[in-house]
């Protein structure tokens, strides 16, 4: 009996040990995430590929591979209008594309819009475009500041921002703030809503349609902004929420405005940085791991083969 207990309780800590190789632990198989066509992360204003070896997308792109999933990290301007962001996407997805077939894209935040400028102009090279916490009915933020007496400043400061992180990066593209920020204003969306219309809810906070021109839409998005007391970049979501009146936001973008094709969840408590699983990581502790959503999406997309 005692040499029973002994093997029951070795079993049990190898399998606490090492919960990997837990069938009960690790049930999905490795290519959970292994989608037909390639993901393309498209990354939002300030945006970058990779810095100093840390991810724009933390960890995201590492955790789909792993799960089976071929992903590309695409870099473009870091701030600069809409149309000129998707110009040099889709030389990027040309060039992917070309030995894929399609692409699935996935934008975050003014990456949102800039994957649908790609799918608008070429159709036929994208199997699907997923928004996460875009703006693409505008955001008050990009309102107030284009409105504001102190938008030349911010122009100029951000500029030399955008230019540090583009240097950084290794980029080598021009900024322009003030484009970047029209495009982002409800004016700018909405003229951008009129050339790319295809998955834009009609309404006011509904969905859009679900495809269009052999092409999916999907997109989710937060609504929280103080998520976790150790990550510093909440505090400055903190204060661009002040120009949010009494919406559900995600510290940058309405909860309405993030609404694009089918709509997965747009209450997800995670703030702007959360959805891309930023800073270095930090989220609340009291909902899904950012991670866990991409991969579950990318699931998503090749149960529906793509």
């Amino acid at each position: 009996m005692k040499l029973w207990i002994k093997t029951l309780a070795l079993v049990v800590t190898i399998a606490w040990s090492a919960p990997s190789a837990a069938w009960w632990w690790n049930s999905k198989p490795a290519n959970y995430a292994g989608t037909q066509y390639p993901i393309v992360l498209v990354h939002g204003m300030f945006g970058f590929d990779s810095i100093i070896g840390v991810d724009y997308w933390y960890g995201v792109a590492e955790d789909l591979r792993k799960n089976g999933a071929d992903v590309y990290t695409s870099q473009v301007p870091a701030l600069e209008s809409t149309i000129a962001r998707g110009e040099v996407l889709l030389s990027q997805v040309e060039s992917i594309a070309a030995v894929h077939g399609k692409v699935n894209l996935v934008g975050h935040s003014h990456g949102g819009p800039t994957a649908r400028y790609v799918a608008r102009v070429r159709p036929d090279l994208v199997a699907s475009v997923t928004s996460v916490g875009s703006p693409h009915k505008g955001s008050a933020v990009a309102d107030v500041i284009i409105g504001s007496p102190a938008s030349s400043l911010a122009n100029t400061l951000g500029n030399a921002l955008g230019g540090l992180i583009d240097l950084i990066s290794g980029g080598g593209y021009d900024q322009n703030m003030g484009a970047s920020l029209q495009s982002l204003t409800s004016q700018g969306s909405a003229e951008f809503n009129n050339f790319a219309p295809a998955g834009i809810p009609t309404s006011s906070c509904g969905e859009g349609a679900h495809s269009a021109n052999g092409v999916r839409f999907y997109s989710w998005g937060g609504t929280g902004v103080l998520t976790n007391l150790l990550d510093p970049s909440d505090a400055l979501l903190g204060v661009t929420s002040l120009a949010m009146g009494s919406s559900q936001h995600d510290g940058l973008v309405e909860r309405c405005s993030n609404h694009f094709g089918k709509v997965i969840r747009d209450n997800y408590f995670m703030n702007h940085l959360d959805e891309v699983n930023q800073a270095l990581g930090l989220h609340s502790l009291f909902e899904t791991d950012p991670k866990a959503v991409f991969k579950q999406h990318a699931n998503r997309l090749k149960n529906a083969g793509l």
